[in-house]
């Protein structure tokens, strides 16, 4: 039997300390079966869904290597999106805590170059970033890969369904063939079996259950008239009463139009699209994860690899053709022990789809009539979001945050959410009844001793 203790693993008492500080408590199957190995040094070729704990596996491993002391880039992690990229990031300056100077830097398109030039004039020990711009950094002599120990490709599958494999291959040329590289992906076609067996070294294939748990998850289905989605959404949003949903769509313009149309409504919706400006993306991001807007609009691509905790709903505004996506979207709800809703709508021209999803779940699917409407209003979000001019360049931490937010006892700890830190910019989440009181402590106030523009969203 596997053993699934961390102190199973060659880590030091710090880092031991620090996992257990972050609530590790036992290793998941992917870290289990993978974590040795990759700290025995061998290639792995893991197939692994999202939300099975891989950025630690894969995280874990490759900090073990890092030499804080040398100021090169040791370690490379390729992400599909932008997203995946700062969530990766943010996991592995987590993991870092017991390893003081470990400089981790992520570099993705759709955010201004020049900046990151500044910031690779000292090398980071860690490299995260989508494979265009870190191409491009290659490209310009920007960024040295020669001395890469460890190089990771996330989310592989989704990698090359969006046309990296060019510019994965022509990364991978920049760095020494003597590396290890650890490749996780959902699935395995056969582009991924190719790349691996092109890049890789006698990997070790790791196999975890590679779809979620559909027995937990209530899945129904509603034939819709063309024209109808929208009002069935808002109805079934109002009879079942999720505190989170994620709707699905299949196109950028059609997020957006959702969300639109939604909040004319009166129902809070966020939409999350390619079309976005960074700072657009992570002020999106950061609302629905803190609990401030309870529905998030999204195409697949925005939404691969986030990890949501507590969702309560995923609805398919728009069915995918592709049965794995269908079985993969749903699998963002009932996790951790807790039933999950998943609700699809389609056309009569849609149809087609059904018969993939039932062979891919190996039952049949729960049709069900649509409820009647009712007019109520959804639950208040049980958060609001205020954000703050000043970021991690200004040496903002979260604990100058609460620490502000605390001091005079006003309020209390317990009713300051979420706090997130970007380079210019802080987010943090309070609950919604100290909204008001928690902007007039931060404008009024000082934080770290200096005045800052605060402001709600």
């Amino acid at each position: 039997m596997t053993n699934t203790a961390f102190s199973s693993l060659p880590l030091s008492p710090d880092f031991l300390a620090n996992l257990d500080s972050l609530g590790y408590a036992e290793m998941t199957p992917v870290q289990a079966h993978s974590l040795p190995l990759i700290m025995a040094g061998q290639d792995v070729k893991a197939q692994a869904k999202t939300g099975s704990g891989k950025t630690a596996a894969f995280g874990i491993g490759l900090l073990q290597k890092i030499d804080p002391t040398q100021f090169s880039t040791q370690a490379l992690v390729l992400c599909p999106t932008r997203e995946l990229a700062d969530q990766v990031s943010k996991e592995l300056r987590r993991l870092a805590r017991a390893m003081p100077n470990v400089k981790i830097l992520t570099l993705c398109g759709g955010t201004p170059i020049g900046p990151q030039f500044g910031s690779l004039a000292f090398p980071p020990h860690i490299a995260v970033g989508t494979p265009g711009r870190i191409l491009k950094h290659c490209g310009k002599g920007n960024l040295k890969l020669d001395s890469v120990q460890t190089l990771v490709l996330d989310e592989a599958d989704r990698m090359l369904d969006m046309g990296f494999s060019e510019d994965i291959l022509a990364i991978i040329g920049y760095t020494p063939t003597a590396r290890q590289t650890l490749l996780f992906s959902a699935t395995f076609p056969p582009e991924i079996l190719s790349i691996s067996a092109s890049v890789q070294n006698t990997p070790v294939e790791v196999t975890v259950e590679s779809l979620h748990d559909t027995t937990v998850i209530k899945q129904l289905f509603y034939e819709i008239e063309k024209g109808e989605k929208t009002p069935a959404l808002i109805a079934l949003l109002q009879h079942f009463q999720p505190p989170s949903t994620v709707v699905f769509c299949g196109r950028k313009q059609q997020c957006q139009d959702l969300a639109d149309a939604l909040n004319a409504q009166g129902l809070q919706a966020l939409a999350l699209h390619g079309d976005l400006e960074q700072k657009e993306r992570d002020r999106v991001l950061v609302q629905f994860s803190n609990k401030s807007v309870p529905i998030l609009i999204a195409t697949d691509v925005a939404a691969r690899g986030l990890d949501i905790k507590d969702l309560g709903a995923v609805v398919n505004y728009e069915l995918s053709p592709d049965p794995e996506i269908y079985v993969h979207r749903i699998g963002r709800t009932g996790r951790a022990g807790n039933e999950g809703l998943a609700l699809s709508l389609f056309h009569t021209s849609e149809a087609p789809k059904l018969g993939p999803i039932e062979k891919q779940l190996g039952q049949a699917l729960r049709m069900d009539s649509l409820p009647t409407p009712t007019h109520t209003t959804l639950p208040t979000p049980p958060m609001v979001t205020l954000v703050i001019d000043s970021g991690r360049k200004d040496k903002l931490r979260p604990g100058d945050i609460l620490g502000a937010l605390t001091a005079n006892q006003v309020l209390a700890g317990n009713q300051i959410g979420k706090i997130d830190l970007f380079d210019f910019q802080a987010y943090v989440a309070v609950e919604t009844a100290i909204a008001g009181k928690a902007l007039k402590v931060l404008s009024e106030g000082k934080i770290k001793g200096r005045r800052m523009k605060v402001r709600r969203l």
